[in-house]
């Protein structure tokens, strides 16, 4: 699918975000910080729910309910969806964080084509030549997401997401950290930077509305869902929000 790239304009406005948050950095002497949503922002997928019913197809799991999916699905729209993405960390309990991460990208490997925005693919690569820490943050179980951030040149390191805690190499179902959703993320984020924040944020739904208001210069409201889909509402909202606030919007 061709999705549309960013406008000159809004390379412009990033150009000089990043040219001034390098001047910043030359005083500090600190890395500039940059942060990315995963699904929906940086490709359109959702690596972790692709991750979960490739587990489900795979049958690498045991215990599960009888409609894995379906019970997933209306737990995670019954008003509070964090135990329901917590869920599908937990459902990796006994297994190794190597088993894990190896399913991951079996998955993503199974999909032929990943379908990453090139124009946030070259943003990012921009960042990195500059010495950017970006980091991605999401909702979504970490080791789920690994696989596409390291197609975008990052580490599992620079992924913030959802996980329970590792014992003697092998995953519990103790939660790890802060719920990476909504305000969870900039907690998340803000731990694992010792309290600095972004100078760029980017999100595609309202979930990712506080993150990108932690921006110290410019949040990016993008988009790729169209009018049918379940997230088009929450992205236009967020559009909304972002004309409020003077931050930048892209539809893909």
């Amino acid at each position: 699918m061709k999705y549309k790239s960013f406008s000159p304009e809004l390379w412009d406005r990033l150009s000089q975000a990043i040219e001034k948050e390098l001047s910043i950095s030359q005083e500090t002497g600190l890395p500039p910080i940059a942060a990315f949503d995963a699904d929906g922002t940086l490709w359109d997928a959702d690596l972790g729910e692709s991750f979960f019913q490739w587990q489900i197809e795979s049958k690498m799991l045991v215990n599960l309910p009888e409609d894995p999916w379906k019970f997933y699905r209306q737990w995670k729209d019954s008003g509070d969806p964090r135990p329901a993405y917590l869920w599908l960390a937990q459902i990796n309990q006994n297994f190794s964080l190597e088993q894990v991460r190896d399913w991951a990208e079996q998955a993503v490997v199974g999909r032929r084509v990943m379908p990453i925005f090139e124009d946030q693919q070259k943003l990012i690569s921009i960042l990195l030549e500059n010495c950017v820490q970006v980091f991605v943050v999401t909702a979504s179980v970490k080791w789920a997401v690994e696989p596409g951030a390291r197609r975008l040149g990052l580490s599992n390191g620079n992924v913030i997401g959802v996980q329970t805690k590792i014992e003697n190499g092998l995953i519990t179902d103790e939660q790890d950290g802060a719920m990476t959703y909504r305000e969870g993320k900039v907690q998340a984020l803000l731990e694992k930077t010792n309290g600095r924040v972004p100078f760029l944020a980017c999100g595609n739904t309202m979930g990712d509305w506080a993150l990108l208001k932690s921006a110290s210069q410019l949040g990016l409201a993008v988009g790729a869902a169209r009018p049918e889909h379940e997230l088009f509402a929450t992205e236009e909202k967020l559009r909304q929000e972002a004309k409020l606030f003077g931050w930048s919007i892209h539809q893909f």
